[in-house]
């Protein structure tokens, strides 16, 4: 067990990430209060030379070796066990960090208990005006449980024009980067391993609220992002993943009376949108990752639902309106619209 006298550690999920690393490390390092935090690169079972060359040009950052490729969630909850400090830090490999990111999260946990995760404002690597897809200035998930952020609707990414520069309570924190209690983490059952890769964090935040606690967004630490590290925005299976583990996290989290009536709703918009991906690519690939969603979460069904039988639901209050009618039908395509 590792054992860290600092407050807070730093996590880095890497799986053949040489070339992230050696990109975006070095502002992590020189950015991050070395009396407060220690940095840590998780790696899942890299075949490149990702460790070689944290040992040789960055000696100062702990490693953690996992057996395999587990992805994103069950590779953090592998990894974050050896982890003892009061916070954790979990940060993408493709994220370069600024002046001063971490104190302002840290602060305003330190300060308030009732905050469980907290993410910074996340912009564009590439267009550092722009906000950024992955978390922007903060999460939300719709009446039927689709995901959109404070400064970006579905593609559409807004221009930050200190819009969105308030600290603010969201409904999740960008597993690009997000701050969160480390016993809580731990309490919770950390990730579902069951998503692989794509709304793990989603799914966290949520069961972070059915125990109370809020989740925050706090501008004025700010971070870049760069994107598609893991999967490229293309990439079939990131459709896939998106698509399923949506239906698992609703399924999951909400009131079975509200799953009744939503997944009928889903199941006739998911449709639509995969005719969209079919038109738009002229491809079969995402069409046909939007079927194989949609199987894989009715064969899970029945685990599903046998795992909500052991667990206290709790109605979360949501946005009442449904993103892909505001955005699609009415033009609403700016978070300040809706």
């Amino acid at each position: 067990m590792i054992k860290s006298e600092k407050r807070i550690s730093i996590a880095i999920l890497n799986y053949n990430g040489e070339n992230y690393l050696k990109k975006f490390l070095p502002s992590i390092i020189k950015y991050s209060d070395k009396k407060l935090s220690s940095i840590y690169v998780i790696d899942n079972n890299s075949s490149d030379n990702s460790i070689s060359l944290i040992k040789k040009k960055f000696p100062s950052v702990n490693i953690i070796l996992n057996k395999k490729n587990y992805g994103y969630a069950k590779g953090y909850n592998i990894g974050l066990k050896k982890i003892k400090s009061d916070y954790i830090v979990l940060i993408n490999n493709d994220v370069e960090v600024s002046e001063n990111w971490l104190v302002p999260m840290f602060h305003s946990m330190e300060e308030n208990n009732n905050i469980g995760s907290c993410q910074p404002k996340i912009l564009s690597y590439e267009n550092k005006d722009s906000f950024e897809y992955a978390g922007a200035a903060g999460g939300y998930i719709d009446f039927l449980g689709y995901p959109y952020c404070r400064g970006r609707i579905f593609n559409t990414l807004e221009l930050d024009n200190g819009q969105y520069d308030s600290e603010k309570e969201i409904f999740w924190s960008s597993g690009a980067c997000m701050m969160i209690r480390n016993e809580l983490f731990k309490k919770l059952g950390g990730f579902d391993q069951s998503f692989f890769a794509h709304m793990e964090e989603i799914d966290l935040c949520w069961r972070i609220q059915r125990v109370g606690l809020k989740n925050f967004c706090f501008p004025k630490s700010r971070v870049y992002h760069l994107g598609g590290g893991t999967l490229n925005y293309n990439n079939p299976k990131k459709t896939f993943l998106n698509f399923r583990n949506n239906l698992i996290m609703i399924t999951k989290n909400e009131p079975l009376m509200s799953i009744i009536i939503k997944l009928p709703i889903r199941l006739f918009l998911d449709f639509f949108a995969s005719i969209y991906l079919l038109i738009k690519n002229k491809s079969l690939i995402h069409f046909l990752e939007v079927i194989k969603a949609y199987i894989s979460f009715i064969l899970k069904l029945p685990q599903l639902l046998f795992k909500r039988k052991k667990t206290k639901m709790n109605s979360i209050k949501m946005n009442k309106g449904i993103i892909p009618l505001e955005y699609y039908l009415r033009g609403k395509k700016r978070f300040s619209d809706l």
